[in-house]
């Protein structure tokens, strides 16, 4: 029989560096999880993956236990990595801050496209363009 699920848990953590502090302590502490179990188990799992943002869904069971899925890092992460980047323009539909590649779209949509609302490549990519142009990126041929 399955275990009756309590409450389901959406985060986005820096890959091998979650600790109790705040955002997590307090969205797991207030479904009774055991705080250090999650953060150890989440390091262990991401440490090749160090300081990378990565989406996390916690489903909180009846009897305080967890697990997790993670899922790809944000687009818009995977962005401001590929056009060597901090942050997003502030005003993007005037300011162009940055440049990526047709090339980096497409892999950023490779890597995203089990996470997305599409099957097809072409769709995932439209939609990464559609981020990019929203944080003040051009996207160019090669």
């Amino acid at each position: 029989m399955a275990k009756e699920v309590t409450g389901k848990i959406k985060l986005q953590v820096p890959g091998g560096q979650a600790n109790p502090a705040p955002p997590i302590g307090p969205a797991l502490g207030q479904h009774g999880v055991n705080i250090m179990e999650f953060c150890k188990q989440f390091n262990e799992r991401t440490k090749d993956r160090p300081g990378e943002i990565l989406p996390v869904v916690i489903t909180v069971y009846k009897d305080r236990s967890f697990d997790f899925i993670m899922k790809s890092p944000p687009v818009s992460a995977s962005l401001k990595k590929a056009a060597s980047l901090a942050k997003a323009s502030p005003e993007p539909g005037r300011n162009l801050i940055g440049k990526v590649t047709k090339a980096q779209v497409k892999e950023i949509a490779r890597g995203k496209i089990q996470d997305m609302n599409t099957a097809k490549l072409e769709s995932a990519v439209k939609v990464v363009e559609g981020t990019a142009r929203s944080m003040g990126l051009q996207v160019v041929e090669e």
